[in-house]
């Protein structure tokens, strides 16, 4: 066990969940020792995008002016089609601050990583790098996480913020990760090497085709620009090894609209990401282990929100834990009901999550259509309403407190009863 003093709550994991769980609870007057693997603290990727339900948060935090002037604040989402580049479909972004309070906003991922960690050092959490947790133990007055050196960590609650391959959602639950067969690659170059290659710097654009989908925007107050293109491997489909290599990369955009063939050639191609997610589950805790992030709900990307999911999280526990704070003084005591503040929080995200996490799935499979479906697709998104948000409300509103209410997957509307023009051309 440590030498000093016994915190209240361990969090492992040093990412943007772990981060922003241990800044949320030190806020509500608890100690905090969070402990990362890694030697340092640090991000690997570029760009995020982060919506209301996210700018929310960081607003509350108080953090929201300092992502403003490490970020940008696009004026749309536009939607194209990735074979001929028209447009399907947009989001005006600006009416969509005015209609949830808070901004939309991409900003680069090791960007949001150290406004957290800069957050968490000034709130005095207790930050240890070099620590490669390998069990989780409920205890007689709270829970452990040991350490790869053979030490202990004891608290009152653990989070376990460990990633997708979290070492603690094997108390849960015996599953895997599931393969996508997509991969990712990304790119983020100075804004001057794009100024000719027919680029937005203003919005961001995505690009959804057979199989694959390209996304634009800029970065880091527009002096960036991030891409990042996905596609289905043929060779992960076959069963191979050695799958996502750039020659699939070059052959799945092959015969994609112009500004697509002029990003291609600045993405990063020494390495790409494998996109894989695991099946909801709906139960997070263990007696006073909680799983959080991507440890809970590693999503795949369509919905942007796995970052976003992953900050609620924290967010969401502190609130539960205030209320227990609350009552426990007006009942004339002290400290928490973990028990109750535990449940509260395995309440509410489990399902919230998995809506996004079957959501993302779907929204995939629509984006990469092809032949008619992509016809009838195409058709349903031209025929939205710019200021229409009520596809939007479930997850950009303020709901993360709340219990899910029904509500649709978009589009809602089958592709099936789209009925094509005559004569189109497929």
């Amino acid at each position: 066990m440590s030498e000093t003093q016994r915190p209240d709550v361990i969090v492992v994991g040093g990412g943007i969940g772990g981060l922003s769980a241990a800044l949320a609870l030190t806020r509500k007057g608890l100690t905090v020792r969070l402990l990362e693997r890694a030697k340092e603290f640090g991000e690997v990727g570029a760009g995020l995008q982060i919506a209301p339900n996210c700018t929310r948060m960081l607003a509350d935090y108080g953090l929201l002016d300092e992502a403003k002037t490490l970020g940008v604040l696009p004026q749309a989402m536009v939607m194209k089609d990735a074979t001929d580049g028209s447009e399907l479909t947009r989001l005006d972004l600006v009416d969509l601050e005015r209609t949830y309070g808070f901004p939309y906003m991409v900003i680069h991922r090791s960007d949001l990583h150290g406004i957290f960690l800069r957050a968490c050092q000034r709130a005095g959490v207790e930050l240890l790098t070099d620590q490669q947790c390998v069990g989780y133990e409920n205890t007689p007055t709270g829970a452990s996480a040991t350490f790869a050196d053979g030490h202990v960590e004891e608290a009152e609650v653990v989070i376990a913020a460990d990633g997708m391959h979290s070492v603690a959602r094997g108390l849960l639950v015996d599953d895997q990760p599931v393969n996508s067969s997509y991969v990712a690659y990304r790119g983020a170059v100075t804004i001057d090497k794009v100024m000719e290659n027919q680029v937005s710097t203003t919005d961001v654009v995505v690009y959804i085709g057979p199989g694959c989908h390209f996304v634009q925007y800029p970065l880091r107050g527009g002096e960036m620009f991030n891409q990042v293109a996905v596609f289905q491997s043929p060779k992960a489909l076959a069963g191979q090894d050695d799958w996502g290599t750039p020659d699939e990369l070059d052959k799945a955009f092959e015969g994609m609209c112009e500004p697509i063939q002029l990003g291609l050639p600045l993405m990063w191609r020494d390495r790409w990401w494998r996109m894989f997610d695991r099946n909801p589950i709906l139960n997070w805790v263990t007696g006073k282990i909680a799983l959080l992030g991507d440890a809970a709900h590693p999503p795949l990307q369509y919905m942007a929100q796995g970052a976003i999911m992953a900050i609620e999280d924290g967010w969401v526990l502190a609130e539960h834990v205030g209320a227990q704070q609350a009552q426990r003084t007006a009942d004339g005591g002290t400290g928490v009901d973990w028990d109750s503040a535990l449940a509260a929080y395995n309440a509410v995200r489990p399902e919230h999550c998995r809506r996004v996490l079957s959501t993302g799935r779907v929204w995939g499979e629509l984006w990469h259509v092809d032949g008619v479906k992509r016809e009838q697709r195409n058709i349903i998104l031209r025929g939205r309403d710019t200021y229409d948000y009520t596809f939007t409300d479930w997850i950009y509103g303020p709901t993360a407190l709340t219990p899910e209410q029904e509500a649709p997957l978009y589009p809602i509307i089958p592709l099936d009863s789209v009925k094509l023009p005559e004569g189109a051309e497929v």
